[in-house]
């Protein structure tokens, strides 16, 4: 998994019911876009994360465009 500045990460719900949660990629501390990542969520809450199998990456340039 790899990402960059300004790319979104996604934690999908583990059950049903539980939404998804959204943060923006705001520093890439591993080396050559991989993980950890700090992580700014759409609450204002700011993490490290080192994502798992029930994470996504969106890249910049796919969710500017409304993917």
């Amino acid at each position: 998994m790899r990402a960059t500045v300004g790319d979104q990460l996604v934690q999908h719900g583990r059950v049903v019911g539980q939404h998804d949660k959204v943060g923006e990629i705001v520093e890439v501390l591993g080396q050559e876009g991989n993980p950890p990542y700090r992580v700014r969520f759409e609450d204002g809450h700011e993490g490290l994360c080192s994502p798992g199998p029930d994470t996504e990456i969106r890249h910049k340039d796919t969710h500017a465009s409304g993917r």
